[in-house]
């Protein structure tokens, strides 16, 4: 590791004699100081109960000469909750680093890659800081283009494990190629097929022969050293409609099933089975019409790098699966989020916006989620209107309604049965949350650099922690000044006698924030204090369980 770091150091110096406006790089720092808080439960963690602070912070360079280009990331975590919510990780250096050079026809990357097979359902090496999701892969990627609509490429090595890889091998192709039939005509076809292969370390098939050792014989499972994926995928433009279609296959695969029953009276065992993943999307958009319609089909394709239950079970996939709901970004209506489900689901989702005319737009949102024997777990409709008037001011309004699996999303059951959860995991009788959730957001422009923002919602549900209400108000004084100010408050049950203390433990508490952000061209400062209720976090579809929060949060974010 010191000999990269010396060899992209003379490089990055050298390089800078010659060119230094060539060099290009960013910083961004977290710092998090906690308060200890047991009415609101911000306490049991080492930050909270002794080291009272934690931070991350990545700094980033990219340098391009010679036909090269070369990349380098310092990474730094002191006291960091990101990695698991529950502890406290600590560690620093070089997180990635990577040489890039193109030779006529032919390219070539070594070092810590990023990139993916069509929508990355076979393979996607891809980061997501605000999850610490950082699952680079640590080889070698070669590529050729035939011509410019045909090109092919390879890749293999290890996938990233914070300063270290897993002991398994990956390796992979995928070939993809532009077709336009006819010039004079707007259709077009992008296709591409693609193969992925994993090869378990030596460590990782004892584990997991160990592990299948202590299973009764009716529960035990074969085993295997290679795995292998494949995918064909499609996108096609006619017109105003635009079509994609992947179908993706995998060979038996040893995977950690939550939900299967094992001869000891409980759930959760490995098993080996082959799965396959289907997924396609269809949009259209004219005259003022735009309509999305998502479909998949999910069976056993968890494909990661090792089976075992990782810290957080966010580590380690070396897949993606596209998420079938609406991305929400209001606290309260993205307070029930459903990560995607590996081991089965179908779902579909429609997404429908009409501009009316000028200052009036509609939308509709519908998300439908079940397992395979056709039982629910997630649905979301939601309605949704725009109204603008000129540039003076901009009016949202809508409302969610929502039936959320708590046992299969979260692993637990709601407050009001909590004795049984193993019931619920089993496939028993699931327990819902059942939300109505009407928003509204409201932006007014008093001058061109001057804007007062206001959103406001309120959670109906008598389910899990019950019902809230949630309103924030932001100032800005373009280019420079940013500050806000918002509070959730939770809505005591009508009748707290008929409800478990787990369930009215919040009663009557604020959440208060207020946060101050400055601009300066491209840096960027932010100080908030912060309240926040435990739950789920998530982002492009990876959702995780992140525990109350309260202290200070600063920010920093600068390019150069």
């Amino acid at each position: 590791m010191k000999q990269r770091f010396l060899l992209f150091s003379f490089l990055l110096t050298l390089g800078g004699l010659q060119a230094q406006n060539r060099i290009t790089g960013n910083l961004q720092s977290n710092g998090n100081f906690f308060i200890a808080d047991e009415k609101i439960g911000a306490t049991g963690t080492p930050q909270y109960d002794y080291q009272k602070f934690g931070a991350e912070s990545w700094v980033n360079l990219n340098y391009s000469n010679w036909g090269f280009d070369l990349g380098l990331r310092f990474d730094m975590f002191n006291n960091s909750n990101l990695l698991n919510p529950q502890g406290s990780f600590s560690g620093e250096g070089i997180g990635r680093w990577f040489i890039k050079k193109k030779i006529d026809k032919f390219e070539a990357s070594a070092g810590y890659l990023y990139d993916q097979i069509g929508a990355g359902i076979i393979f996607r090496a891809y980061e997501e800081r605000a999850l610490l999701i950082d699952n680079a892969l640590v080889g070698l990627k070669v590529g050729y283009n035939f011509n410019e609509n045909w090109r092919i490429k390879a890749f293999t090595g290890h996938t990233k494990r914070q300063f270290k890889t897993y002991d398994s091998t990956v390796r992979g192709a995928v070939l993809e190629g532009f077709i336009k039939p006819d010039s004079t005509k707007a259709f077009t076809l992008a296709p591409g097929i693609g193969v992925v292969a994993r090869t378990f370390g030596d460590e990782t098939v004892n584990d997991i022969v160990n592990t299948i050792a202590t299973y009764a014989p009716q529960d035990s499972t074969g085993a295997q050293y290679n795995t292998y994926a494949a995918t064909f995928f499609n996108t096609m433009t006619a017109g105003n409609v635009t079509w994609y279609l992947e179908t993706a296959f995998k060979s038996k695969d040893v995977i950690n099933d939550i939900f299967a029953s094992n001869a000891r009276g409980g759930v959760g065992k490995l098993v080996n089975r082959p799965g396959y993943t289907v997924y396609t999307s269809v949009s259209y958009a004219a005259h003022g019409l735009g309509i999305t319609v998502e479909m998949k089909r999910t069976k056993d394709f968890a494909f990661r790098t090792v089976p075992f239950p990782q810290t957080p079970p966010i580590q380690g996939p070396l897949n993606f699966l596209p998420p079938m709901a609406k991305q929400n970004t209001y606290r309260l209506t993205a307070r029930f989020s459903p990560q995607t489900q590996e081991l089965g689901e179908q779902a579909i989702q429609i997404d429908l916006k009409y501009k009316i005319n000028k200052k009036l737009a509609v939308g509709l949102n519908i998300s439908d989620i079940q397992n395979l024997d056709g039982k629910e777990l997630y649905r979301e409709i939601t309605p949704e209107f725009t109204l603008k008037q000129s540039k003076k001011w901009q009016l949202i309004g809508g409302v969610q309604l929502l039936h959320y699996n708590m046992p299969v999303y979260q692993g637990k059951a709601d407050a009001k049965d909590e004795s049984d959860p193993i019931e619920f995991l089993g496939g028993g009788q699931a327990d819902y949350v059942d939300g109505l959730t009407p928003y509204a957001e409201f932006l007014y422009k008093f001058s061109p650099r001057k804007s007062m923002r206001l959103e406001a919602q309120y959670l109906l549900t008598d389910d899990e922690f019950g019902s809230w209400v949630n309103a924030v108000a932001e100032f800005g004084w373009a280019p420079h000044w940013l500050c806000y100010v918002s509070d959730m408050y939770k809505i005591p049950h009508h009748n707290a006698v008929e409800y478990p203390a787990s369930k009215t433990k919040y009663d009557g508490l604020h959440y208060p924030s207020v946060g101050l952000v400055y601009t300066q061209k491209a840096n960027r400062f932010s100080i908030a204090y912060v309240k926040q209720v435990e739950g789920i976090n998530c982002a492009g579809g990876i959702c995780r369980f992140e525990p109350t929060f309260h202290g200070v949060r600063l920010n920093i974010s600068s390019s150069f």
